[in-house]
């Protein structure tokens, strides 16, 4: 049997991989599309646009991982059922939950590979490969991510250690130096604040000023509550630092749930993709399970291909039904890990049902 675990995990690693190489090598090339009309802008030449595209490589076989295991069980064992070599397998004694239980423990390892890449790669390339191309672009943004950024702003530097959705920053510090110059002229710090698109709106801010012009430097510091500040950010360079849930990281997605919930907050679009993201090793389980029997429905049938073919169109289609549950769920305001869920549980039970019919032939 160890013999044929290795000989099924290197069929299923095999084509997985070459699943990944192909679709990785799409959406690149598409995301080069996007890239032509930024090159020959200030710095930003062809080889910085592959650089850039070379970062988010970890991202994009992140987001098509599911994919690319259910397409590689799916064409693997696909492959073995050409060439008989399933037949032989049953007809030596090797059951089809047998078959299962070792696609299944292959398929799962490349799943927890692909979320430790997910988890722990990506973010930090991917925020790499945005400054790369900002200071390419020749952009003001010192360093950015979801958590915070640095930017200077006319003759303010401005620090944000958390920052919500583009529009609502935590803990704020704000540091004005004086026009004619350079010098300290005022620190403002706050626990939260609102940018409207003009101003910073502060909650509360603790405002420190400073007063060079005596003999003596004097300090004066005082509270002050809805202290507004202009400021004169570049638009698109603050739409660069609203990232959408799918592309923070999970445990970045719970602090954010904790944050907008202590404030009293709607953070029902993060519990959506936090359920959804917890739900995916599950949910993939469950599409690898129902594509199974479509492969061993009929292994002298010459419409072997149009099974696989049927059982990749249900598995996917049971994906997206997930994907609509949670849209549902927000714009019905259903409970979020109920609608998250409940596909992968229907899909379990239909997928449990017809292997026990395979099996038992």
């Amino acid at each position: 049997m160890k013999i044929l675990d290795r000989y099924l995990a290197k069929t299923l690693l095999k084509y997985s991989l070459s699943v990944m190489v192909i679709l990785v090598s799409i959406f690149a090339f598409f995301k080069f599309l996007e890239e032509v009309d930024s090159i020959g802008r200030v710095n930003y030449m062809l080889s910085d646009a592959i650089i850039y595209i070379a970062l988010l490589l970890p991202s994009m076989a992140h987001m098509l991982s599911s994919l690319i295991i259910l397409l590689g069980a799916i064409l693997g064992l696909g492959n073995l059922a050409s060439h008989s070599e399933l037949v032989i397998m049953r007809s030596s004694g090797i059951s089809v939950i047998d078959v299962t239980k070792t696609t299944l423990k292959i398929s799962v390892f490349f799943a927890f590979v692909m979320i430790v890449v997910g988890e722990f790669l990506t973010p930090i390339s991917s925020n790499y490969a945005e400054q790369y191309r900002a200071a390419a672009l020749g952009q003001r943004i010192v360093s950015s991510s979801q958590q915070g950024f640095w930017i200077k702003d006319d003759h303010n530097f401005i620090r944000v250690d958390k920052n919500i959705d583009g529009k609502i920053f935590n803990d704020i510090t704000l540091i004005k130096t004086n026009k004619d110059n350079n010098k300290l002229d005022m620190v403002l710090q706050g626990k939260s604040a609102e940018f409207d698109g003009d101003n910073i709106v502060f909650d509360q801010s603790k405002i420190l000023s400073i007063d060079s012009d005596k003999k003596f430097v004097k300090f004066n510091q005082e509270v002050i509550k809805n202290n507004n500040v202009q400021v004169d950010f570049d638009q698109e360079l603050i739409q660069s630092l609203k990232k959408e849930p799918k592309e923070l990281s999970t445990l970045t997605l719970f602090k954010h749930i904790v944050f907008l919930t202590k404030n009293q907050l709607s953070s029902d679009i993060y519990e959506v993709e936090l359920y959804a993201r917890l739900m995916k090793p599950f949910t993939l389980i469950a599409m690898i399970i129902l594509s199974i029997p479509f492969v061993f429905g009929s292994l002298r049938d010459s419409s072997l291909g149009r099974k696989i073919f049927l059982g990749v169109t249900i598995s996917l289609f049971f994906e997206l039904s997930s994907r609509i549950g949670g849209m549902l769920s927000l714009r019905f305001d259903f409970n979020h890990l109920l609608s998250a869920s409940l596909p992968m549980i229907v899909v379990l039970i239909v997928a449990l049902i017809l292997l026990r019919r395979v099996a038992v032939r």
